[in-house]
């Protein structure tokens, strides 16, 4: 029988106050920029008319979406909202914890988009029982499903890991 090692091996963790701090000051700057440029749009709106338009590509509206992405089940019951604020909710605590325990921080980064902008949308959800969207973005007569700062974050944010982890950096270990 082999004689026991007595060198520990403790799995790389990125855990540090800094990770946390950078951390919570993305995802805190994200929902911040998400809930102040709501804040804005529903002031503005309040007085003048739906549709402004912005660029030959862009317009803004107001729209509530009280489904999810690009207005999938927003014909859902009364448990509905309580639903994806709960979904919502777990996914940000499990980000969370992969964001927290990553070495690599552009993926630290990518991950508190997509929690800082899954925060702000269930911060609509809890006061206004849908998402405020107010980006239309449209080409030739198409017009792409309405948006906001938050849903931004998180398409960044999902793309960016979707890319990081097709195109790993040399030296990655990927």
């Amino acid at each position: 029988m082999a004689p026991l090692s007595s060198k520990i091996v403790i799995p790389k963790s990125g855990f540090s106050i800094k990770t946390v701090l950078i951390l919570f000051s993305v995802a805190g700057a994200i929902l911040a920029l998400d809930q102040v440029s709501k804040w804005l749009i529903l002031d503005y709106f309040q007085t003048r008319p739906r549709v402004i338009p912005l660029a030959p590509f862009l317009n803004l509206v107001l729209v509530f979406n009280p489904g999810i992405s690009f207005g999938l089940f927003n014909n859902y019951n009364i448990l509905g909202p309580y639903a994806f604020i709960l979904a919502s909710v777990l996914i940000v605590g499990g980000l969370g914890v992969w964001a927290v325990k990553t070495v690599e921080s552009p993926t630290r980064i990518l991950l508190a988009l997509i929690i800082g902008g899954a925060l702000g949308n269930v911060l609509d959800r809890i006061r206004f029982g849908a998402v405020i969207d107010f980006l239309d973005l449209y080409s030739f007569g198409y017009h792409w499903p309405a948006f906001n700062m938050a849903d931004s974050a998180i398409t960044i944010g999902v793309l960016g890991l979707i890319l990081n982890n097709l195109f790993p950096r040399a030296g990655s270990g990927k």
